[in-house]
């Protein structure tokens, strides 16, 4: 990260309260510099009250509280749109159950010295994955090859949670394009930020499965991903989402709210 850049660290939560607190604490103590804000769906085990707590005792802490669950797309929206109001450099969005090691977000602020994104990839040489059950690992890994396919090869994992954004690209996306309110969103994002023309970098990091609390993938989340891995592609074959570039070779686009 450039002298001069501020970083947020963005987490969306629901029923996290065995989790959070050590989140938070794991990362204000490794990047002292840096602002975290849970994005929290009025969790009814307490998590936001959790955050709350600790707001009220660091400054660098922040709870955007919503009144009911929405969805992880939603959550990141929200995160965006209030990170391009308070003008932070840097942007990063991770899971609060610790299957993201804190540890390395370092290596996505690294990649940025020539990425406009950086992507905590577990299917690029030197990513891995620990403790997940086969059933998990054989998905994630299946649908990460249906998205190679309808998707492009621009990146080898597409649904990966943990990313970092320049404050650039969130001002510049068109998210009302993009419709995904699930897991699936992790994809979308991803194909309209090539789209824009914007440089994307995988870094390889180490994805363990949580301890606590329990996933919130369901069938229904799947069954999503499937039909936006399928609209995505008849996007690209008919060129349904592509305009005019602008002078600087980007396409354009609105600005987050």
């Amino acid at each position: 990260m450039a002298a001069g850049e501020s970083l947020l660290i963005a987490i969306p939560t629901y029923n996290e309260i065995e989790n959070i607190g050590a989140r938070l604490s794991t990362l204000t103590a490794l990047y002292p510099s840096a602002h975290v804000l849970v994005v929290d769906d009025n969790s009814p085990d307490g998590t936001g009250d959790a955050v709350r707590t600790v707001a009220e005792r660091d400054t660098r802490i922040h709870l955007l509280r919503r009144d009911a669950k929405r969805g992880i797309g939603s959550a990141y929206r929200a995160a965006f749109g209030w990170a391009v109001a308070r003008d932070y450099s840097l942007v990063v969005v991770m899971d609060a159950d610790g299957s993201h090691d804190a540890s390395q977000v370092s290596l996505l602020l690294d990649a940025m010295a020539d990425a406009d994104v950086a992507i905590g990839s577990r299917y690029i040489p030197g990513g891995r994955v620990e403790n997940w059950p086969l059933r998990r690992l054989c998905l994630s890994a299946g649908a990460n090859v249906l998205a190679r396919l309808m998707v492009g090869r621009q990146v080898r994992d597409w649904t990966s949670g943990f990313k970092c954004y320049r404050r650039e690209v969130l001002a510049t996306l068109r998210f009302e394009d993009i419709a995904s309110e699930g897991y699936a969103f992790q994809v979308e994002i991803l194909f309209h930020c090539h789209l824009a023309g914007f440089r994307l970098r995988e870094v390889p990091i180490t994805f363990v499965d949580r301890r606590l609390g329990r996933t919130k993938m369901s069938h229904r989340e799947v069954r999503q991903a499937v039909a936006t891995l399928c609209r995505i592609a008849w996007q690209r074959l008919t060129g349904a989402r592509s305009r005019p570039a602008d002078s600087s070779g980007r396409t354009p686009s609105r600005r987050v709210e």
